[in-house]
């Protein structure tokens, strides 16, 4: 048997939920539909804490667990690069970060016994050139379709990668060194070497 969930996950991310599961987490998948919208003026790190908290509040009507919320931006100079809306905007985000550095901003909210607590982690991340070839290539993989920025470290895009500052889980959907500390402040067992995970009922 599968043991049994310790947290509430509101979001519909395979990635996020394999990261938590890598740490001895166990979810409940409830997405929630939020509008992501930036505001106007509104800093890279205010969106993505607006929008995880928000994510947090959300799921925790749908569920009596500890709840997490979490979003992650591409920034370029500023510039919050969503999911792209079709090939042409996925290339042009592509030649935008090829050769460059951008970061890679992850916010988290967890929301539980120890109320609502938020935090933003940002990753650098420098890119070697991309030729027009790989990036009409690489949108065939159907992988950037739905990743801010429009493409994922984690796959096929990470031979692009040169190297990063910071987190690399960051980058793929969860700061993990963090979001641990958040979770077992909340009650959440985890996997850190000394916590055990919990039995399988």
């Amino acid at each position: 048997m599968m043991p049994y969930p310790v947290l509430c996950l509101a979001s519909a991310s395979p990635r996020r939920r394999d990261l938590l599961a890598s740490i001895g987490v166990t979810v409940d998948v409830r997405p929630v539909a939020i509008d992501e919208t930036p505001l106007p003026a509104e800093a890279a790190s205010d969106y993505v804490i607006r929008l995880a908290r928000e994510k947090a509040l959300a799921g925790g009507g749908l569920s009596d667990l500890p709840v997490l919320g979490s979003d992650t931006a591409v920034v370029r100079d500023g510039l919050i690069l969503g999911k792209p809306a079709g090939r042409e905007e996925a290339a042009d985000m592509l030649r935008e970060l090829s050769g460059r550095a951008h970061e890679v901003l992850t916010g988290v909210a967890t929301s539980g016994p120890a109320g609502l607590l938020t935090t933003c982690v940002t990753t650098r991340v420098v890119m070697r050139v991309i030729s027009e070839a790989e990036i009409a290539a690489y949108w065939a993989t159907g992988e950037p379709a739905d990743k801010a920025g429009g493409y994922a470290i984690q796959g096929r895009a990470a031979v692009f990668v040169e190297y990063i500052e910071g987190s690399h889980s960051a980058v793929v959907g969860l700061p993990l060194f963090q979001t641990a500390d958040m979770l077992i402040r909340q009650g959440v067992p985890v996997w850190n070497g000394s916590l055990p995970i919990r039995p399988m009922s």
